[in-house]
């Protein structure tokens, strides 16, 4: 296998050739003192515009590069703090909420940041209509409606009015993700193109997006200087950011998807992190004396899925028999070691509310009782559909097995990404194995499409995972849609917690364990962490000793 490498002769360089020069140069053992760079698989990007992006690369790059009104409180992720915002207040009816933003901030361009930028970003964002954009339209915001919805009251105050009084922690969750990203409008507006308004998008320009895939218009830590796809991202320090000014002058994101090949580099110095590692590469890593490691949760976790429209699936006593066939140990000490840790419930640690309770292990026993409870001593034929790759597929193998220690004869279906999804959300599958990350922080993400389907016939709009697998939960949709309003955080947790329980008791998921992030790195950084999400990976505070 060829090995990627990258590497500087001198500070300079950077700061002044063309990216295709930065790629080709010879690779040196040192990277340079006042740059980052991380051997890290970006070839998920497809757009920078923070209105568009809703990949975990893109998300960590607009993490670094863009401020929001308010940011997830690292110290207490239940909780955010002000970003752009100085100070925010509710109305007694709930539904209006008012940010009052810092004085004197600039973007990296220079231009003052204000209220009307933030209600330009929360224009584009519901106008362009892109994948994110349910994330404040959820709230009621329209094309028709957003500038009366979200807009400036003067310079430095901004106004966003919602269609229900719904938990504060909610809307601000919502208001701390990627699509809510504010935008320099006058550098924006000045690269805007015509559009023809049409029957799918009545608008007369583009918002900027065309530009913005590549272009940068933002007042973070960092400012984009450039980026290529499947080659790589490089960020510079913004001078005129309006916090502490990161440590680096520059940060690097190398495109390197194999795992061996990001060990390589690392340990020949020829990167600083590597941030894709698999067990094996991880624990090689964990022995060198150079070398240190990192890791932190994040709000994905796997799961297995049984489609209630196959009648043995359906029965309940089959669907607990399932998390008694589940080896979580022996996957926690083999495939998933490092990189994920067992988590049975659908909220991931550091959500308000989660629960750490895992009730269920291997016992095969058990579920032969609850097999023949259900009229199926003799267990039954059923298949799974799994995407190829690891660690899912070192997963189905091992559920295979423990399956068949109960009479249960599971066929393995292997396909891309694209094949195992589009029969999965067709509701065409008996078994699905896969995982699901967080739109943004906050615990509706999850038990939204984890506890809620309110409407379970084919044709429904709303397609939660539960629509996914057929399981008709009026009961349950309801509480999902009450915690929504429950403004004292502490009662919304508790109403949580009841639903994680539940669901672990009766519903067709099995949920197995959560991901661990990891990063192999040069022991001579200082400050590099991971954080709870793929937007809270910041690198300004990194420096090098």
């Amino acid at each position: 296998m060829m090995l990627e490498r990258f590497a500087l002769r001198s500070r300079g360089l950077l700061a002044g050739v063309a990216m295709s020069a930065l790629l080709a140069v010879p690779a040196f053992a040192v990277t340079p003192a006042d740059t980052l760079v991380e051997g890290f698989a970006i070839d998920d990007i497809i757009s920078m515009d923070p209105g568009e992006a809703f990949e975990l690369s893109t998300a960590e790059v607009t993490g670094n590069t863009y401020d929001l009104l308010v940011r997830l409180d690292l110290n207490d992720t239940s909780k955010v703090k002000g970003d752009l915002a100085e100070s925010w207040s509710v109305s007694d009816d709930g539904l209006t909420y008012t940010f009052k933003l810092k004085p004197g901030m600039k973007f990296a361009s220079g231009n003052p940041i204000t209220a009307a930028d933030v209600a330009y970003s929360f224009e584009r964002a519901i106008k362009l209509d892109k994948s994110p954009a349910f994330i404040i339209n959820q709230f009621g915001i329209s094309g028709d409606n957003v500038t009366e919805k979200a807009k400036a009251v003067d310079d430095t105050t901004f106004q966003f009015v919602v269609d229900k009084a719904y938990a504060p922690s909610f809307v601000l969750n919502c208001l701390s993700a990627t699509v809510a990203s504010v935008v320099d409008s006058k550098l924006v507006k000045e690269h805007v193109a015509a559009v023809p308004p049409s029957a799918d998008y009545k608008w007369d320009n583009d918002f900027g997006n065309a530009w913005l895939k590549t272009g940068y218009a933002g007042s973070g830590p960092y400012k984009l200087r450039e980026w290529r796809a499947n080659e790589a991202v490089v960020l510079e320090r913004n001078d005129n950011y309006n916090g502490e000014k990161a440590k680096l002058a520059r940060v690097i994101y190398r495109n390197m998807k194999e795992s061996s090949a990001q060990r390589l580099a690392l340990e020949a110095g020829d990167i600083d992190v590597a941030r894709n590692l698999e067990p094996n590469d991880l624990d090689a890593i964990s022995k060198n004396a150079d070398l240190t490691t990192t890791s932190a949760p994040k709000g994905t976790v796997y799961y297995i899925s049984l489609n209630q429209k196959n009648p043995n699936l359906a029965k309940p006593e089959v669907r607990q028999a399932f998390k008694y066939l589940i080896d979580y140990d022996a996957m926690a000490s083999t495939i998933l070691k490092g990189i994920g840790e067992i988590h049975q419930s659908f909220l991931p640690k550091g959500d308000l509310g989660a629960i750490d309770d895992n009730p269920f292990k291997l016992d095969v026993a058990k579920a032969k009782e609850l097999l023949a409870k259900a009229g199926l001593a003799d267990g039954f034929k059923v298949t799974m559909d799994v995407r190829t790759g690891q660690p899912t597929t070192g997963m189905a193998e091992s559920i295979q097995q423990t399956l068949g220690q109960a009479g249960i004869k599971l066929e393995i279906i292997p396909g891309d990404g694209k094949q195992t999804l589009t029969k999965y959300r067709a509701r065409n599958h008996d078994i699905y194995i896969g995982n699901w990350g967080q739109d943004y922080f906050d615990p509706n993400s999850n038990a939204q499409t984890f506890a809620s389907n309110p409407d379970n016939s084919d044709s429904a709009k709303i397609k939660t995972l539960a629509w996914r697998n057929a399981w008709d939960i009026p009961d349950l949709t309801k509480e999902t849609e009450a915690a929504l309003l429950e403004k004292d955080s502490a009662k919304r947790a508790d109403m949580y917690k009841d639903l994680q329980k539940k669901i672990l008791d009766t519903s067709p998921f099995v949920i197995i364990h959560q991901q661990l992030e990891v990063a192999g790195l040069r022991k001579n950084l200082k400050d590099f962490k991971l954080g709870p999400s793929f937007d809270t990976n910041f690198v300004w505070p990194v420096s090098k000793e």
